[in-house]
């Protein structure tokens, strides 16, 4: 069976959605989150985006993955900077990122150095369109 191809493939992922969803389910009835703004949409972008990067496909993102999230994002890091990343994330112990954790990172207050880089990439899609009447240009300011 190869898993990176075909009905198998498809079959892994639709069992990885379901496991996150279920996830998904417990933040939102959880009375600790339930008072976050949009926090379904939120949850759902966040099983999106970890699925992504989630190379091994067994609901943990390893040192491989987490750096290959940050090289996509244009924010390559060290082996010693990923595996600090992680530690920050998932504790001392974990040398992967449960879905469970990265939420808590994403829907926590702190500022974990993952989120950063996350939130940043949200941004950089949406670039800010200019507003009001375009300025005056003189002939000086041709090229």
């Amino acid at each position: 069976m190869n898993p990176q191809g075909g009905k198998a493939y498809g079959i892994l992922k639709a069992k990885q959605d379901d496991l996150l969803e279920a996830i998904n389910q417990d933040f939102l009835v959880n009375p600790k989150y339930s008072s976050d703004e949009d926090l379904e949409d939120k949850l759902k972008a966040f099983k999106q985006k970890y699925m992504e990067f989630d190379l091994n496909n067994q609901g943990e993102i390893d040192i491989m993955g987490l750096k290959r999230m940050l090289e996509k994002l244009g924010a390559a890091k060290t082996h010693l900077e990923l595996k600090k990343m992680i530690k920050e994330v998932a504790g001392e112990m974990s040398e992967t990122i449960s879905y469970s954790d990265f939420v808590k990172m994403m829907l926590g207050k702190r500022s974990a150095i993952a989120k950063i880089i996350l939130l940043y990439e949200e941004k950089a899609k949406d670039p800010e369109k200019p507003t009001g009447p375009p300025t005056k240009k003189t002939f000086s300011d041709l090229p």
